[in-house]
């Protein structure tokens, strides 16, 4: 009887099943191996951001111990892969909880956010479920990136990369602050930020870093 050809699929099925209990051993060690070390060259990565952001930061062990905000991003990574399953939203929300009942910080799993994001302080801080935050961004305690709508919709800010956002300060709605953007303290914002610039007042006004007025985005 004429039989097909096999394709690539069936002879990689093959020589897994092929592979002997060493080998199998050895590849989930090297695995596991390859995951601890991501895991520690991001742990290294949170700790040499706290210390760059924070002149008060006067040691790792410091750092890891007594770093809310280190800790509410640690536990967010978790509930937000949790996130992704249905079936541990329930849990990966219950969670969030926790971490914002030890921290005060809350953060809810379906916010995705980017590297080297630091929480000084952090008590207060309060970010949405869709809200997106870049890389190497900076919330002083107090933050809020809330959302003005009850609809099941994008309602929360996005943050570019290399913004700080300073103490007290509301970013509201489904706006967008470019890259390099300065907010000021207790600024209230609702419409788009330009890139490299400074927001300060209620509402807030958009100002170059020279401090010369600008025309607000339309």
């Amino acid at each position: 009887m004429y039989r097909l050809p096999d394709d690539g699929s069936a002879v990689a099925s093959r020589q897994r099943d092929q592979r002997t209990p060493s080998d199998q051993a050895r590849a989930v060690t090297a695995a596991g191996r390859a995951a601890f070390t991501a895991f520690r060259a991001r742990l290294k990565e949170d700790l040499d951001t706290a210390r760059r952001r924070d002149p008060a930061a006067r040691g790792d062990v410091e750092i890891a111990l007594a770093y809310s905000g280190l800790h509410a991003i640690w536990v967010h990574r978790v509930a937000h892969r949790m996130w992704g399953t249905p079936a541990l939203r329930l849990p990966a929300r219950l969670l969030s909880q926790v971490s914002r009942a030890v921290t005060g910080i809350e953060i809810h799993p379906g916010a995705t956010i980017g590297r080297r994001f630091f929480i000084d302080h952090g008590m207060g801080v309060v970010i949405g479920e869709t809200t997106e935050i870049g890389d190497d961004v900076m919330l002083y305690h107090d933050v809020t990136l809330g959302g003005r709508s009850l609809q099941k919709v994008k309602r929360h800010p996005t943050v570019g990369n290399n913004v700080i956002i300073g103490a007290g300060a509301r970013v509201l709605g489904p706006v967008v602050i470019g890259d390099g953007s300065q907010i000021g303290a207790n600024s209230v914002v609702v419409r788009d930020v330009p890139a490299g610039v400074v927001v300060v007042g209620v509402p807030g006004q958009i100002r170059r870093k020279s401090g010369e007025p600008v025309e607000p985005p339309t």
